[in-house]
């Protein structure tokens, strides 16, 4: 059996069992081991293990049964102890029951007793301190104060009780009767009321916060219990302002003083509230009113920066004066502490900012302006050169020379980092100091002020003078200013519009001002776009100007009917060389100038003006066929400019017009075949027709038979 009971060890698997079974006996093994495989040797061990396990079966049924059975009695005997118990705990909670009624029937007895007993004692009570005071009462009518409480200084805590009930009792006798006692009693309520603030003031110097904590007890039934507080917040100042920044001299002193008022005092929120209100009523308002009237006439930048600072900083304060306990609004408490220092100071402030401004924002453009020695031009005016000027920037009518400007442009970009940091700074006080109603107004009136001198007397002075610099069309030599005011003026804009949105709009995003600030941004950039537009366009027109007169001189009519068709060496005429080189330039200067989509914009009308200039100026010459070649090649040089624009439009415009030329070189046996390409197929007849013209050849009647 102890073999057997080896055979089951965990984890059981029955065909391991079996194995392992097999295996020990002999001749069981699969292989035979050692000996040979004896199959009745097997299944006699079989069946001999089979009885065991059988007898094992049945002692272990034996053995659970027997488990069981003590099982069932253990089980009865713990219900029936269970049962005893309940039992047991019933008849406890009965026993409590009645102990908890008989101890209330007693606590009944007895509050009823003490109640009897107050009822006996209190009047006892009043009647001896009756006593007592007509006895200290008859002491100040004798006029001899005879007992200990008032001659010993160390019982100065009960001779104050006593004299305070008098004096309360003093005060409801008639006057002519007892006039003499009554101004005693009088006497002796202000000597002990003036001896214990002394003795407050003195324990204060010493440091003795327990000795003040028993006189402020026995003061706050005194009249003078309002003085000692003032004395308090007085000699707790002593010293205190050592330095010179007051602001953090007082925040110091506060918490310090803080945790001693809540040890010395009872109502500690009313001491530092007074002890708040002293500070500001006095020390902060002297300092502000020092800093702010010694520059207010004399210095306005300085008045401004210092009531920014100073009302900052006091803010600052009162901010870190809410931790303490000041009663239940402490904010508005606060809020017209600050008030009270400063209204006086605020209600002239926006307009001492906007006349500080417009001044400085004048001085700033008249120095530079000076520096410049220029004397600024009148604009908006009516004389008859105004008049003029006006007409010559609308029209290309030649009235007279451009304004020479030297190449100034009249744009500073310090000039504005100036103005914009001035106005930022504005905003900034504006934003601090405006009242919250007024906020979005005062800060509409400063922005109005920007415009007036960044927008209109600076920038679009400058694009006034730059309309009057751009020389006419058909000048000889133009020197093209106009677009450095462009490249600078789109610069200073972007920087007029991050103040805008980073300065300007969170003071009125939620305010209607909002709509005026935006409906001015809008007026103000639309009647700079209308000036850059002109402007642009007549630089437009000057280029062309420019590069008509260069067709002009350098062109000849020689270059397209050649003497010798058999001795042309040039693979492109002077002519279109140097018109290659002054729009490359020109493009250049376009792109330098602008930004975004307004290159593209600018240079496909220069491109499209630089194809309409090409066009009419090939069809003015007559072409052999050598010079048709030359004026492919021409073309071609051409089109290699248009491919600096990147405009796919502007090279499209000059494809066309290569593939034109090409008509005036294809033999006239292949015209038509020529004339219906891709390219051509879509363009009119009559243009076809006049490019066709212009070869040498045309006045052949066979030619004019192949084109139609």
């Amino acid at each position: 059996m102890a073999t057997t009971a080896q055979l089951f060890e965990e984890p059981f698997d029955a065909d391991e069992y079996i194995e392992r079974l097999a295996w020990r006996t002999p001749g069981g093994g699969s292989k035979g081991g050692a000996e040979a495989f004896d199959p009745k040797r097997l299944l006699e061990e079989f069946d001999n293990h089979i009885e065991e396990l059988k007898q094992l079966d049945e002692k272990i049924q034996r053995r659970v049964e027997k488990l069981e059975h003590q099982c069932h009695r253990e089980a009865k005997e713990f219900a029936h102890k269970l049962q005893d118990l309940q039992r047991s705990n019933q008849v406890a909670f009965q026993h409590f029951q009645e102990l908890d009624e008989h101890i209330s029937y007693v606590a009944t007895k007895v509050c009823h007793l003490g109640d009897q007993l107050e009822g006996v004692n209190t009047p006892r009570q009043r009647a001896v301190e009756a006593q007592r005071l007509m006895t200290y009462f008859n002491e100040f009518l004798d006029g001899e104060l005879r007992s200990d409480v008032f001659k010993n200084p160390e019982k100065i805590k009960e001779a104050a009780d006593i004299i305070q009930k008098l004096h309360l009792i003093a005060q409801e006798l008639p006057f002519d009767r007892f006039a003499d006692v009554k101004a005693k009693i009088a006497s002796k309520y202000h000597d002990l009321e003036r001896q214990l603030i002394q003795e407050f003031t003195a324990a204060q110097r010493r440091g003795e916060v327990g000795r003040m904590r028993e006189v402020a007890a026995v003061l706050l039934h005194f009249k003078g219990y309002a003085h000692c507080i003032d004395v308090y917040i007085k000699q707790c100042q002593e010293g205190a302002y050592i330095r010179s920044d007051v602001f953090e001299d007082t925040a110091l002193l506060c918490q310090r003083v803080n945790i001693q008022v809540g040890e010395v005092f009872q109502s500690p929120e009313t001491v530092m509230s007074k002890l708040i209100q002293n500070i500001f009523e006095n020390k902060l308002q002297a300092h502000v009113q020092e800093k702010l009237d010694e520059t207010r006439h004399s210095d306005v930048e300085q008045y401004l920066k210092n009531l920014y600072d100073l009302y900052t900083r006091t803010t600052a304060l009162a901010a870190k004066l809410t931790e303490f306990n000041l009663g239940s609004d402490k904010h508005t408490f606060l809020s017209k502490l600050i008030k009270n220092i400063f209204s006086a100071y605020l209600e002239s402030y926006i307009e001492m900012e906007k006349d500080y401004l417009r001044n400085r924002s004048h001085m700033i453009l008249q120095r530079y302006y000076d520096s410049k020695n220029h004397q600024k031009r009148p604009v908006g005016g009516g004389s008859i050169q105004e008049l003029k000027e006006r007409i010559r920037q609308r029209t290309n009518l030649p009235l007279g020379p451009s304004l020479d400007t030297h190449g100034e442009t009249f744009l500073s970009q310090e000039v504005v980092v100036n103005l914009l940091q001035e106005t930022r700074h504005a905003f900034e006080r504006c934003n601090r100091l405006s009242d919250p109603s007024d906020l979005p107004k005062n800060a509409f009136s400063i922005f109005l002020l920007l415009v007036e001198h960044l927008c209109v007397d600076h920038i679009d002075y400058a694009l006034e003078i730059g309309l009057s610099a751009i020389p006419s069309a058909d000048a000889k030599t133009a020197n093209l200013y106009f677009l450095d005011v462009v490249q600078q003026a789109n610069t200073i804009f972007h920087l007029f519009d991050k103040q805008f949105n980073d300065h300007l709009m969170p003071l009125i995003s939620s305010s209607p001002k909002l709509t005026e600030c935006l409906h001015k941004k809008k007026e103000v950039i639309e009647q700079m776009e209308v000036k850059l537009d002109t402007g642009i366009d007549r630089t437009l027109n000057c280029m062309v100007g420019q590069m008509k007169y260069i067709l002009a001189t350098e062109q000849k009519k020689t270059d397209f009917r050649p003497e010798d068709e058999n001795n042309v060496m040039i693979q492109y005429t002077t002519a279109c060389s140097k018109v290659c080189v002054y729009v490359s330039r020109q493009v250049e200067r376009v792109r330098k100038s602008m930004d975004g989509k307004n290159v593209d914009t600018v240079l496909t009308e220069l491109g499209i003006r630089f194809h309409r200039l090409i066009h009419e100026h090939l069809q003015q010459y007559s072409y052999s066929s050598m010079g048709g070649m030359l004026a492919i090649c021409d073309v071609a040089e051409y089109r290699k400019s248009a491919k600096d624009f990147r405009v796919p439009l502007v090279l499209q415009l000059f494809d066309t017009l290569h593939a034109l030329c090409n008509l005036l070189v294809v033999a006239p046996d292949n015209l038509k075949q020529v004339c219906s390409g891709e390219q051509l197929t879509n363009l009119d007849r009559n243009l076809l027709h006049a490019f066709v013209q212009l070869r040498v050849d045309y006045r052949n009647a066979r030619l004019g038979r192949h084109f139609s």
